[in-house]
């Protein structure tokens, strides 16, 4: 309390605009606000820039957007070809140095407060300001803010009884420790078969003694095939890359990828397999967005890829029981689909074993492991928890900013989350969220969606400083027609379907609301339609 006391009595730092996280969203932020002449600074809680990337070190941390070549900031064509890409999956590693080559070209670490956490963020009415207190005892004041905070940052720790009994080392993949895990020799269990499970199991396993798994839901998972990149297909991308960019920008995905355009269901059994199969070879996510239109959209040809895919699962678990507890049974592609590299082939070790937590859920942590319901006890030497994020909207909610009247973040989401165009919240003047619940984020080329926020971002404070008018908001209700908007078109979809961590579904006593707006290129038109209509759905004050 003393310390509060006495950070409120020094005079704030002034700023026209405080950015939160120096990822992607908020490094980009800060340059086009530096362009602008405005002064910015990011606040990072991480040692270095990178964002999600910073904290996901954990082994096989990989891209899995298609490409390693559009997995970046697209703006400028000297950033472009001043950096070559190794791998067409790049791991963090590569994404934490791509980010250091980034902030160093656009000298941006001179704005940049790494080791340093938000405590408190709150709208002053009478100033019409934002003020943030952090955990170096500062107080700074701006304008406005921008949350870049990320979509898989807030880290999910699962609510068993006993972690603080386990004698030997826990981690969770989303805060892995820089200089990594030593595995050699230790028995080692890891709790969930997400995205970092799938890609972390393989390389535990070669490098444990003994790998138990617990798995809760059995997971789809397409080859990732990653490989070198030539050169030549580095120098034809960077010499056409506006053309490239324009693709993407088209695309329902943010990438150089043409959707396939025919129904599965015009085709045979035996031709809709050869064109997976044709697919599944050349890996990644080609099998599921570049064979058929309505993969998404039709139970049946969901179903076709779905079979296709747990034949596959079939053919390479050699022990037929071990074989049906990895089988999945939703949708495919309505839970986070999985680029893996030999996730399945690991359950053919003999030191690796899997637990069916459906079958058999978790009791506790033990001091010496996991006990399960059954009363079977699993001995660990080493416990990962690879149980994901309170995605999309945790982070913000952790932040948990306060608007008009002092109502915090956590008290105008209690039961379900509003905003309008995914990036403003109603009651919460001159906060713009960037990948917020509601926008294409998770779905979409991240880097990219990214870019198209924060410049329409920079282009309303534009607006503002021209108009001299002080505060933006949205206007009331228009909250509920946007939420409709996007649930309008995610019911096109199967994606509702299935509980998820798109639906809040890993979180217990999350609400449960889609947070994805699925149209991609739609929603930045939508965003470009509100400005050229003098910011429909706004309130703006002077």
């Amino acid at each position: 309390m003393e310390e509060t006391a006495v950070s409120n009595q020094v005079s704030p730092t002034e700023l026209d605009v405080i950015v939160i996280g120096a990822g992607f969203g908020g490094m980009y932020s800060l340059h086009l606000l530096r362009e602008m002449g405005l002064k910015a600074k990011v606040y990072d809680a991480a040692d270095g820039v990178g964002g999600v990337w910073r904290w996901n070190g954990y082994p096989g941390a990989r891209v899995d957007f298609p490409g390693g070549p559009y997995y970046c900031y697209t703006f400028s064509e000297e950033l472009v070809k001043g950096w070559n890409w190794a791998e067409s999956q790049p791991d963090q590693k590569d994404v934490l140095a791509y980010m250091d080559y980034v902030a160093d070209q656009l000298d941006l670490r001179r704005d940049i407060q790494l080791d340093t956490w938000v405590t408190d963020a709150r709208f002053n009415e009478t100033t019409q300001r934002w003020v943030i207190e952090t955990d170096q005892g500062e107080t700074v004041s701006a304008q406005f803010m921008i949350c870049a905070v990320g979509t898989l940052s807030a880290a999910h720790k699962p609510d068993i009884p006993g972690f603080d009994d386990f004698a030997g080392e826990c981690y969770h993949t989303g805060g892995w420790p820089n200089e990594g895990v030593d595995f050699a020799g230790k028995r080692v269990g890891v709790i969930g078969t997400g995205s970092s499970g799938v890609q972390s199991i393989p390389i535990i396993a070669r490098e444990a003694d003994q790998l138990t798994v617990f798995q809760r839901t059995p997971q789809y998972t397409i080859p990732a095939k990653n490989h070198p990149l030539d050169e030549a297909f580095i120098n034809h991308t960077q010499q056409n890359w506006p053309e490239i960019r324009d693709q993407m920008i088209a695309s329902p995905f943010g990438a150089p990828i043409v959707p396939g355009e025919h129904s599965a269901l015009e085709y045979t059994e035996d031709e809709r397999n050869a064109v997976y199969e044709e697919l599944w070879q050349k890996g990644g996510f080609a099998v599921a967005f570049n064979s058929y239109s309505d993969i998404l959209t039709n139970k049946e040809a969901n179903f076709s890829l779905a079979e296709f895919v747990r034949s596959k699962i079939r053919a390479t678990v050699k022990d037929p029981v071990t074989a049906e507890k990895l089988l999945p049974d939703y949708y495919i592609g309505t839970k986070r689909l999985i680029l893996d590299t030999g996730y399945h082939e690991t359950y053919n070790r003999d030191n690796v074993t899997l637990v069916d937590l459906k079958a058999d859920p978790i009791e506790r942590i033990t001091a010496s492991g996991v006990r399960t319901a059954s009363g079977d006890e699993y001995p660990l030497d080493i416990l990962i928890l690879a149980t994901g994020y309170d995605a999309v909207t945790g982070a913000m909610q952790r932040l948990n900013p306060k608007g008009r009247n002092g109502i915090s973040l956590n008290e105008e989401w209690a039961d379900r989350f509003n905003t309008y165009l995914g990036m403003t919240i109603p009651q919460f003047p001159n906060l713009f969220m960037i990948h917020g619940p509601e926008t294409p984020s998770v779905l979409y080329n991240m880097p990219l969606g990214a870019e198209l926020e924060a410049e329409w971002i920079r282009d309303c404070i534009g607006h503002l400083r021209e108009e001299s008018l002080g505060t933006i908001e949205p206007a009331k209700g228009v909250e509920k027609g946007w939420g409709d908007e996007v649930l309008e078109i995610a019911n096109e979809t199967l994606f509702p379907l299935t509980d998820s961590w798109y639906t809040g579904a890993n979180i217990p006593g999350k609400h449960r609301q889609f947070a994805v707006h699925l149209g991609g290129p739609l929603f930045f038109q939508r965003l470009t339609e509100v400005a050229e209509n003098d910011y429909e759905g706004f309130v703006l004050q002077e």
